[in-house]
């Protein structure tokens, strides 16, 4: 954890000199007078300055990043990595490079076991509850296309057999695509069952 020390005639003009040393805001500092000032004799001798100490909190968007970037290296993998933020106001990450497959593993259970980690460091930081999103080479978006047409494709099936499917276990994630997709079906509707990680959907006839 970053801190400096710093003085200035005043406690407040000690605390903006601090300020500007480490080139961030008021509220990203914790404050701790060292040393109220002083005048001295005739006001010049024995004059004292404000002492403050300042601590610097860490951003969590920038630990869940150097923990992404660390976990990179340690895998020995060169990626860009964008950072923005949708329209939920959720920091996202997207991941450019060669052999992305490592990060995203079997459906994305790499990818989501990192989200998970980038989301408890960040929230370790932050008193605020921050959402982080990891992708890598547009694989959620891929993904979701994917369940979305087994989703159509296993509606027609029942609607045809009136008879329900039972679809292999998904993350909360993944369940939410094909619940949100069928919701307005007029012949079919879901449900999910089970415990976790083994939680699946249920598609049944109406």
């Amino acid at each position: 954890m970053k801190e400096i020390t710093v003085y200035g005639k005043t406690v407040e003009e000690a605390v903006e000199a601090g300020l500007r040393q480490l080139g961030v805001g008021r509220q990203r500092v914790t404050v701790e007078v060292l040393e109220q000032p002083a005048k001295g004799l005739f006001g010049l001798i024995g004059s004292r300055d404000a002492k403050v100490r300042l601590v610097l909190i860490p951003d969590p968007v920038e630990e869940a990043r150097k923990l992404l970037e660390g976990v990179l290296a340690a895998m020995n993998l060169k990626a860009d990595i964008l950072q923005s933020e949708d329209e939920d106001g959720n920091v996202v990450f997207r991941l450019t490079g060669g052999d992305m497959g490592m990060v995203i593993g079997r459906r994305g259970q790499t990818l989501d076991a990192l989200q998970y980690l980038l989301n408890v460091v960040a929230n370790r930081h932050s008193k605020e509850h921050v959402r982080v999103l990891l992708d890598a080479e547009n694989f959620r978006e891929r993904r979701k296309e994917t369940l979305e047409r087994l989703a159509d494709r296993l509606a027609a099936r029942v609607a045809k057999s009136r008879r329900e499917i039972l679809l292999e276990p998904m993350t909360p994630q993944e369940r939410r695509i094909i619940h949100t997709h069928l919701s307005s079906h007029p012949k079919v509707k879901t449900f999910s069952k089970g415990d976790e990680p083994n939680r699946r959907v249920v598609i049944a006839p109406k």
